[in-house]
């Protein structure tokens, strides 16, 4: 069975949304997604896109997924960063995860950016292997902060 990693179009959401909903079930997050087909579709496809996304497909079914955009960092300038890599439970040690990594740092060598970046949960071993067996540097010295909307409510409340 071949597969084939490709752009992913519009109508291609639904299938990447289901992905996403299964990677948040695996990262012990079931009721974490907000993000509907709908934002996906105009988020990724409007006059102005706001990410990119590539899909792996097998036998005719998405399988796969990998959505990134670009970032700016004030050390090295424009970066791409890799939002998610998403694998199918039942698809993974397949090649496609190696197979979309492949496609994004093409993608990121081709519009010449001067990093690709992304976070992996701490417990998720399988995938800081894969990831360093890629060569990339995990940095396990660097924490992940974020505000949620709450977050974002409480501290403009609180200034």
């Amino acid at each position: 069975m071949k597969h084939a990693i490709r752009l992913a179009t519009k109508n291609d959401m639904k299938s990447v949304h289901d992905l996403i909903l299964e990677l948040a079930i695996f990262e012990k997050e079931p009721n974490a997604v907000e993000v509907t087909v709908k934002d996906l579709e105009e988020d990724g496809y409007g006059k102005q896109p706001k990410f990119t996304c590539f899909v792996a497909e097998k036998n005719n079914e998405i399988v796969g997924a990998a959505l990134v955009y670009k970032r700016y960092s004030t050390w090295k300038g424009e970066v791409l960063h890799l939002e998610d890599l998403i694998v199918k439970e039942s698809m993974r040690g397949s090649g496609l995860g190696s197979a979309l990594l492949d496609e994004v740092v093409k993608h990121g060598r081709t519009i010449g950016v001067k990093r690709i970046s992304w976070e992996v949960l701490d417990w998720n071993e399988p995938a800081i292997k894969f990831y360093q067996k890629k060569g990339a540097n995990v940095m396990r010295d660097w924490d992940v902060v974020q505000l949620d909307e709450n977050g974002i409510e409480n501290y403009l409340n609180n200034i």
